[in-house]
């Protein structure tokens, strides 16, 4: 059985990394979490132009999940999901703050902002130190349910 020490997306990540480096991949993200009564592993990759299509998504889905089995960091049972972050991505690192800065995005708050609002759209013209600039607007990331990319 798994020993459950640290993050459990923190140690697919690990285990996951060199695979995407061998086979030309971008790690977008790692999540673990539970929906209903079931947990999935979600692991989101792209290529460096932003694509990618159902076969390599079943490559990498071919290659990891052996790799995830006998390293064994999870205790429960969960489903394996591996996937484009889409077009409409979440922004959840500094990396992918940085990298879509001059684009347009839409942050959802956890509380309403003075005038009453929860949700904000805008262009992302800033990342510092765990806040973003969005047309002037400074949000701090720890106010927020969620940033993300929109067209």
């Amino acid at each position: 059985m798994a020993k459950n020490t640290g993050n459990t997306a923190d140690k697919v990540r690990e285990i996951v990394l060199p695979v995407c480096e061998e086979m030309g991949l971008r790690l977008w993200d790692v999540t673990f979490e539970k929906e209903g009564a079931d947990w999935f592993l979600k692991v989101l990759v792209e290529k460096e132009d932003g694509t990618l299509d159902i076969n390599e998504c079943e490559a990498f889905s071919r290659k990891i999940d052996p790799l995830i089995d006998e390293a064994d960091p999870i205790d429960q049972s969960y489903f394996l999901e591996v996937g484009s972050p889409g077009i409409e991505r979440k922004l959840r690192t500094p990396e992918h703050f940085e990298r879509f800065i001059g684009s347009k995005v839409c942050v959802r708050l956890i509380r309403p902002d003075s005038e009453g609002k929860r949700e904000l759209e805008g262009v992302l013209s800033a990342f510092d130190n765990g806040a973003i600039t969005l047309d002037g607007k400074q949000v701090n990331l720890s106010d927020t349910a969620f940033v993300r990319l929109t067209d």
